[in-house]
C-alpha cells in the first residue's frame, strides 16, 4: 500500500487576494490538491494575522474573502482539509508545549526578528523596539501549525525555509526529550517551487498590494476592465510593432492563455495591434476565465453562513487528527490525569513490592553496610564495612550491574566476590539445598529485569 504524502498549506489572511495570488500561489496550490497521491491540508493562518495587523475589522473581512476566494476557485473540499487555524484549539496548546523546548537562541536567529533588529539598530534605537512576542515565537506557531499534522511536505517561498527548518529543529527535539524511542513528529521538508509564476503589476514592478499595482482577482468585471485600462505601456501607435517581450501586457496575457492564445495574441502585437484593443483582449481572457468562480465568490461573501458551515466542517476532520495526537503529547510531557497516575503508581508499588531490594546502612562503629532482602523480605546478603558510603555505594551498583557473579560456597552459606575479594555474605542455612535455593534466589534478583 501506498503511503500519501502530507502536504500542508498556510494561507495568509491579510489584504484581498489579487491576480498575482491566484497566479502564483492559488491556481498551482488548488491544482495539486487533486494529486490522488496527496493528503492535503490547507489552513487560514488567521493566528498569524495578529502579528501583523491590529485591526479586527480587518482581520475579519480577509478571513472572508480568502476562504471564498480558494472556495470559488475551485479547492474540493471533499478531498482536502480545509480549516481556519483558530478554529483548532489544539495548536495554541501545541505551541506552549514547543515553546518550552525551543532554544532561544534558535528563536535570534530568525530572519523576520533580526531584520526588525537590525533595522531599529541602524534607526538608534532600543533593538527590541516594537519587537512583540508574536513576531519573536511566529517560528514555534509554525512549528506547531506543520508538526501537529505531521506534514511531510510544506510549500514555501524562500523567505521561509529557515522556519520550515526550525520546525524540524524544535520537532526533533521534543523527540529527544519525551519520545523514549518514538517519534512523534515527522521532519517536515520545505517544498520549493520553482516554476512559481511572478506577475507584474501596473506599472510594471512585480504585483504587490505593497506598490498600489494589483488587478483585482474576483471584484466586478468592471472593476477588473478598469485596472487593465491603467496598465502602463509605451507610445507605440496603432499600426506600430509592439515588443511582446518588453510589454507587461503580453506577460499577463500569456499567464492565462493557452500556448495558441499566446502564440496568436503575439503575432497581433507584432503587426500593429494597438494597445488599447490588446488591454481589451486581455480583459475578455481573464473575465471569461475568472468569470464563473467570480460569481461564486460573490455568492459566499453574500452568504458567509455557507462559509461557515464549510470552515466548521473542515476543522472537524482537523480536529480528528489533533485531538487524540495532543492527548498523546500531553501523557508524554506528564500532564496526565491524576486517575491513571494513581494507576500507574500503585501497579509499580505492587510490582516493587514482589521485588529484591538493597536497603544502606550505617553500622554502629560508624561504618557503612548494606543488605539485600529477597522479595519475602528474607535477608539473601550483608555486606563488608565500608569506611564511606561512596564506596558502599558504588559496591552495591556494581552488584545490580548485570555482570555474571563470582559466589562462592562456603559451608551453609556463601560469599559474593568482586575483584578478588569478598564484599558480602550470606546468613547461614539449614542446610545445602536451602543455601543452593538461596544462591539461585540471589541471582534471579541480581537479573535486570527484561521488558
Amino acid at each position: 500500500m501506498t503511503t500519501r504524502t502530507r502536504i500542508l498549506t498556510g494561507i495568509t489572511t491579510t489584504g484581498t487576494p489579487h491576480l498575482g495570488n491566484y497566479a502564483g500561489a492559488i491556481r498551482p496550490a488548488i491544482l495539486a490538491s487533486r494529486d490522488s497521491n496527496a493528503d492535503s491540508f490547507y489552513f487560514l493562518a488567521d493566528y498569524h494575522a495578529l502579528i501583523k495587523c491590529d485591526d479586527p475589522l480587518r482581520i475579519q473581512r480577509s478571513r472572508l474573502e480568502i476562504a471564498a476566494t480558494w472556495l470559488a476557485g475551485g479547492l474540493d473540499v471533499d478531498r482536502v482539509t480545509f480549516y481556519r487555524q483558530s478554529d483548532i484549539p489544539e495548536i495554541p496548546e501545541l505551541t506552549w508545549l514547543l515553546t518550552c523546548v525551543a532554544a532561544k537562541g534558535l528563536l535570534n536567529r530568525a530572519h523576520a526578528y533580526k531584520a526588525s533588529v537590525d533595522k531599529n539598530v541602524e534607526a538608534g534605537e532600543d533593538p527590541d523596539a516594537g519587537v512583540t512576542m508574536g513576531l519573536y515565537s511566529y517560528p514555534i506557531l509554525m512549528a506547531a501549525d506543520i508538526l501537529m499534522f505531521n506534514a511531510h511536505k510544506v510549500p514555501v517561498g524562500r523567505d521561509q525555509i529557515q522556519h520550515v527548518e526550525m520546525a524540524r529543529d524544535i520537532g526533533q527535539r521534543f523527540n529527544h526529550l519525551f519520545g523514549q524511542g518514538k517519534e512523534y513528529f515527522t521532519m517536515p521538508e520545505a517544498l520549493i517551487e520553482e516554476s512559481v509564476a511572478t506577475l507584474p503589476g501596473l506599472d510594471g514592478r512585480k504585483m504587490s498590494k505593497s506598490y498600489d499595482n494589483t488587478i483585482p482577482l474576483f471584484s466586478s468585471a468592471k472593476d477588473m476592465k478598469d485596472a487593465i485600462s491603467r496598465i502602463v505601456t509605451d507610445s507605440r501607435a496603432p499600426g506600430e510593432a509592439k515588443d511582446p517581450d518588453n510589454s507587461h501586457l503580453f506577460t499577463l496575457f500569456q499567464a492565462f492563455a493557452t500556448a495558441e492564445q499566446s502564440a496568436e495574441f503575439r503575432s497581433e502585437l507584432l503587426q500593429g495591434l494597438g494597445w488599447g484593443e490588446a488591454k481589451s483582449r486581455l480583459f475578455q481572457l481573464l473575465d471569461d476565465q475568472l468569470g464563473e468562480a467570480r460569481e461564486r465568490y460573490h455568492q459566499f461573501i453574500e452568504r458567509p453562513s455557507d462559509l461557515e458551515d464549510i470552515l466548521q466542517l473542515g476543522a472537524k476532520k482537523a480536529r480528528a487528527v489533533a485531538t487524540p495526537f495532543l492527548n498523546e503529547l500531553r501523557e508524554a510531557v506528564g500532564l496526565r490525569s491524576f486517575v491513571s497516575q494513581v494507576q500507574v503508581t500503585t501497579q509499580t508499588k505492587k510490582k516493587a513490592a514482589k521485588a529484591a531490594r538493597f536497603v544502606s546502612f550505617r553500622d554502629e562503629d560508624g561504618s557503612f553496610r548494606f543488605r539485600l532482602l529477597s522479595a519475602d523480605g528474607e535477608q539473601l546478603l550483608l555486606s563488608n564495612n565500608f569506611a564511606d558510603g561512596k564506596t558502599a555505594g558504588q559496591v552495591s551498583k556494581q552488584l545490580q550491574s548485570g555482570q555474571p557473579l563470582d559466589v562462592r560456597s562456603e559451608d551453609l552459606g556463601f560469599g559474593v566476590w568482586l575483584d578478588g575479594a569478598c564484599v558480602a555474605q550470606s546468613p547461614a542455612f539449614a542446610d545445602n539445598a536451602a543455601r543452593d535455593a538461596a544462591i539461585d534466589a540471589l541471582r534471579v534478583a541480581l537479573t535486570p529485569a527484561q521488558d
